[in-house]
């Protein structure tokens, strides 16, 4: 599994943690709760290849906003290390990284924590996927596992297979935070959506942002200190929750 190169860096976001890892049915899980959450609904926080222990993922925010939050650490406590955000001479070997952490490797993460979710009773989930979590939520979307989906600066999609499977199958609602420059997600990418799920095609509800003078990796490692990054972050987060509400 190739790891595009902007999938490798950005910037750290300051920030303790308020939630705390549980086993949930054998996957190690951050859980963040909300107050006065719905009990039958939860979003599920699946991250990109920086994983579940890179401290500037919004699970916090998300439950802030009444949510239940679930992010399963689907690289089992080995996610891409965080110096590879800014060392040029790191020594980290992403092609062995790459064949332990696959697709179908962290999807089984992925399948306990969702069917652990529903010995909790919840009924009703909705996914957001970063880069390399992104693929998951539209797999996740095609079986009907979830009830809504959002993705964020996607990776490891093929627009042409995709797009058109998740038309005859799905159910569950899709946003897609995309941004101007990405090459996991270029501008062709966004066309093909738009063409395949918009204009009302898409039955259950499609809608994209398209962030400007933003890159991939944006929604969760975007230099906050650029105004135009700090805007696409915030504004895809807003609108990722205005979507969640909606279950």
């Amino acid at each position: 599994m190739d790891i595009p190169t902007e999938c490798v860096s950005g910037v750290r976001h300051e920030g303790e943690p308020r939630g705390n890892f549980e086993d949930i049915n054998g996957a190690n899980t951050y859980v963040a709760l909300g107050g006065n959450f719905a009990k039958e609904k939860a979003i599920l926080f699946i991250t990109d290849i920086f994983g579940a222990q890179l401290n500037n993922n919004k699970v916090d925010d998300f439950a802030a906003n009444g949510f239940q939050v679930y992010m399963p650490d689907i690289f089992e406590g080995e996610p891409i290390p965080a110096d590879a955000l800014s060392n040029p001479n790191t020594q980290f070997d992403r092609a062995k990284w790459s064949a332990r952490h696959t697709m179908g490797a962290t999807r089984l993460i992925l399948d306990k924590a969702v069917a652990g979710l529903r010995e909790r009773g919840i009924t009703i989930i909705g996914a957001v996927g970063y880069c390399f979590g992104a693929r998951h939520v539209i797999d996740l979307a095609k079986e009907n596992t979830i009830a809504s989906a959002v993705v964020a600066h996607p990776s490891r999609l093929v627009p042409a297979e995709d797009f058109p499977e998740l038309l005859a199958k799905s159910k569950a609602p899709l946003l897609i935070n995309s941004c101007e420059v990405d090459n996991a997600f270029p501008a062709e990418a966004c066309e093909a959506a738009d063409s395949i799920l918009g204009g009302g095609k898409y039955q259950p509800g499609y809608a994209r942002e398209h962030w400007l003078g933003c890159s991939h990796g944006f929604a969760v490692r975007g230099d906050m200190t650029n105004p135009k990054v700090k805007a696409g972050k915030e504004g895809a987060f807003k609108k990722t929750v205005e979507w969640f509400l909606k279950l």
